[in-house]
């Protein structure tokens, strides 16, 4: 067994837990407004190559629909630039029930806006997000490092950290904590969660399909589960999130059951993209609702996965992430600017309960949304087909969808 060397103790500002896609676009917004930030990341990250995706554990095989919001965000820190290469807009939104007679359609023009948002492959993004951190030069950025400790007093938070048999001892004025659905900080500081098991996993590929997608966003709801369609940078290139029962997608992750996944997509969806014509690697992804009793004790505040993570069925769940760090940056902000404690509890819990009614909203749209549509009954099965043709025709109904879904009503 080899041995642990102690390592000097390591003093900061803020400590950033997490280096996926929340912890570098949280880094990156605090250097902008001239905060130094330590970003600690337990996994080492791939070395890029041009043109091609890397997967890391943080930035893997899914995609992200970007709201209006988060692209803004985005344009803030002069980076959408070179993402927009890598995404493609949404310019309509069609939602259909399989076997049923109730649809619904968001058009860009009718809601007078230039899309709905951008989808983008993980991947892709968190290239981008890791190539800025590592040229900014306040954000010391450590890989490959576990986090094993975490205590805090009045003054100071204290972490001890492992990384290739040493010991890192941190301080900082305050730590913020994205470090996943399992957080290890939210454990430490002994936060309780609210945990529901949606007994699903979500299946997600890229398909090649006869028609061009012509930049329409398809939730579908099938008989298997929620089946979400996405356009992706490629006339015929569509992203695919399939929520099924756990359980039952063992016999379409591997690459010899190709045919009979797009037989089973094509069932499900039926033809208006065409003819499902290739599919990509399959990866699956368990999916629950976990989220934090408490987002702020002391000088820690959770971010990320870590506060709450959510069904994927809306999209809504890194969004409001964005929309999380993109407020606590203000708020540190203001701090730094007047040379303020940046771990000041009372402001911290300001924080905490500015956001908490959108959090609350979008946590319950989701879980509402996968529960409403996974039931069988009939009786369900027309009431939600009639509420989708009200959404259709009534007056006053889809403006409030669409700025919900673009992130522009938090």
């Amino acid at each position: 067994m080899q041995s642990i060397h102690q390592q000097h103790f390591t003093q900061s500002k803020v400590i950033v837990v997490g280096g996926g896609m929340v912890g570098l676009s949280l880094s990156l917004l605090l250097a902008q407004h001239g905060i130094a930030v330590t970003l600690l990341e337990a996994n080492r990250y791939p070395t890029p190559q041009d043109h091609k995706l890397v997967y890391h554990s943080s930035f893997d095989a899914r995609n992200t629909a970007l709201s209006r919001r988060t692209v803004a965000i985005y344009q803030q820190l002069v980076l959408w630039d070179q993402l927009q290469r890598y995404a493609a807009p949404i310019h309509q939104v069609h939602i259909t029930e399989q076997g049923s007679f109730g649809r619904a359609r968001l058009i860009n023009q009718d809601e007078q806006v230039e899309n709905f948002g951008q989808v983008i492959e993980n991947a892709w993004l968190g290239q981008v997000l890791l190539d800025a951190v590592q040229k900014q030069s306040l954000i010391h950025l450590i890989e490959g490092i576990d986090v094993t400790e975490l205590r805090q007093d009045a003054q100071q938070v204290y972490l001890k950290a492992i990384s290739h048999n040493n010991c890192y001892d941190f301080s900082a004025a305050l730590v913020i904590a994205a470090d996943g659905r399992d957080s290890f900080c939210r454990q430490a500081l002994g936060i309780g969660v609210q945990q529901h098991d949606y007994h699903q996993v979500a299946i997600v590929t890229t398909v090649q399909t006869s028609k061009p997608h012509q930049n329409i966003a398809y939730e579908r709801f099938s008989q298997r589960g929620p089946l979400a369609l996405l356009p992706l940078p490629g006339d015929y290139r569509r992203s695919v999130v399939w929520t099924v029962q756990s359980g039952t997608e063992q016999a379409w992750l591997d690459s010899r059951s190709d045919q009979v996944f797009l037989q089973a997509l094509q069932h499900s969806y039926g033809h208006r993209a065409g003819k499902f014509e290739k599919t990509g690697k399959r990866f699956s992804y368990p999916l629950m609702q976990v989220l934090a009793k408490q987002q702020v004790v002391g000088r820690v505040v959770l971010m990320g996965n870590a506060a709450h993570t959510l069904h994927p069925v809306a999209g809504q769940g890194f969004n409001l992430c964005m929309r999380d760090a993109d407020v606590l940056t203000r708020y540190l902000s203001h701090q730094q600017q007047y040379h303020l404690d940046l771990g000041n509890t009372q402001t911290l819990q300001r924080y905490e309960q500015d956001r908490a009614i959108d959090q609350h909203r979008v946590s319950l749209f989701c879980d509402r949304l996968v529960k409403g549509f996974s039931a069988d009954h009939m009786p369900l099965r027309w009431a939600r087909n009639i509420g989708l043709l009200a959404f259709d025709s009534l007056p006053g109904f889809k403006p409030t969808v669409a700025h919900f879904a673009m992130g522009l009503n938090a």
